[in-house]
């Protein structure tokens, strides 16, 4: 696959590359396409919640219940794979779910 572009989306994928920390532009072309198909796949899931039908309250005994389900250590996982607060590639983030 070829991808042409003009000089001025050139520079700025090579000064992304440069400033991200990415290998090459490959890289970081790879990592948007990967954030991408995440961005669409949550919101995919959130429209799909949203239409869906109320269970019940969320309140803190709900939220108490999921901190050590599966769904959250995805949310994390989602979370470090986009960059959360301008994070960048291989640098640490923690949060408390």
């Amino acid at each position: 696959m070829n991808i042409s572009l003009p000089d001025d989306m050139k520079d700025f994928i090579d000064r992304q590359v440069t400033e991200r920390g990415y290998g090459t532009s490959n890289e970081l072309l790879r990592d948007l396409i990967r954030r991408e198909q995440d961005r669409q796949q949550l919101r995919r899931l959130l429209i799909e919640g949203a239409a869906s039908h109320r269970t019940g309250e969320a309140g803190a005994p709900y939220s108490d219940s999921l901190r050590p389900r599966e769904g959250c250590q995805a949310l994390l996982g989602w979370i470090c794979r986009n960059g959360w607060r301008g994070t960048t590639p291989g640098r640490a983030f923690t949060a408390n779910l």
